[in-house]
């Protein structure tokens, strides 16, 4: 269902603001871009993003867009499953969004395209809807275009720090604590486990350094991501220990950053050995080596 999502409370209608178009499966530098083209208006500025695309793993998920944008002072989200608009013509879609949001302005980068077998170009919205288009380069970083696509390999390359550059902001994950089986705690390393959705793009498995904020304070953390094969636990989840914390985090949301990778997933022969090798990972995280 095409779902919009008022995200400000200054916002009282979506009417005669500033849309901008693109699947937006997150905020990069390129994004940024646009939006900071839609917000020299001065006007409401609401964002489209496209939710189960072709690829269906997204950088993130749609909670975790709505985090993005409303921390980007973006006004309000219009959601649009992907197999509810794939044969949407480009000509029904213009009509949709004039009718729906009425916009003073259009803006998207050069290569947007839309409607059933991408038809739709921003010259041909601008027609269809006499609106005026705000066509942007495509922002590039090192010659490189910045693209999800370029941001997916990073991850999927364990390179979190490129990745981070190209999304201006580190790359997170947004979920609930489960309880789980407390191993971590009776090797002293207490873990907030969250469970990896599955149309949640997969970063490389291995051990990560964090960051997580707890009612107001920022911990620095070390992230398992993966099985744990030293207790023969096959299991895809995200192992969390906040150096410092003490407490109960379960039931709560966390949202967990990802600053660098550490090492891969190892099966050690003892959870004694895995604790010696914990203590050199926080002691890494610490001390920034």
């Amino acid at each position: 269902m095409l779902k919009t999502t008022v995200l400000t409370k200054n916002l009282h209608s979506v009417k005669d603001g500033v849309m901008l178009l693109g699947g937006f499966d997150g905020l990069h530098l390129g994004h940024c871009v646009l939006l900071a083209k839609a917000k020299s208006y001065g006007l409401p500025v609401g964002i489209m993003t496209i939710v189960g695309g072709k690829s269906r793993e997204s950088v993130f998920t749609p909670a975790e867009r709505n985090e993005l944008f409303r921390t980007a002072g973006i006004d309000y989200v219009f959601e649009l499953p992907f197999s509810e608009i794939c044969d949407t013509s480009f000509a029904d879609f213009a009509a949709l969004l004039v009718d729906k949001f009425s916009p003073k302005r259009f803006v998207c980068g050069e290569d947007f395209r839309f409607g059933k077998g991408a038809l739709g170009s921003p010259q041909a919205l601008e027609r269809a809807t006499r609106v005026r288009v705000d066509v942007e380069e495509l922002a590039k970083l090192n010659g490189e275009k910045i693209s999800t696509a370029t941001v997916k390999k990073r991850l999927a390359e364990g390179e979190v720090e490129k990745a981070n550059e190209l999304l201006a902001r580190e790359f997170f994950l947004l979920g609930e604590v489960l309880e789980d089986r407390k191993v971590g705690r009776t090797i002293g390393f207490p873990t907030a486990n969250i469970a990896y959705p599955s149309d949640k793009f997969p970063l490389k498995r291995g051990v990560y350094e964090t960051r997580v904020e707890v009612d107001g304070r920022e911990y620095r953390c070390i992230t398992n991501y993966g099985a744990r094969p030293t207790f023969d636990d096959l299991s895809v989840l995200t192992e969390t220990h906040l150096d410092g914390f003490t407490g109960n985090l379960y039931g709560k949301t966390l949202k967990v950053r990802f600053v660098r990778f550490l090492r891969e997933i190892e099966k050690f022969e003892s959870a004694e050995k895995l604790q010696a090798q914990l203590q050199k990972d926080i002691r890494r995280v610490r001390e920034n080596d």
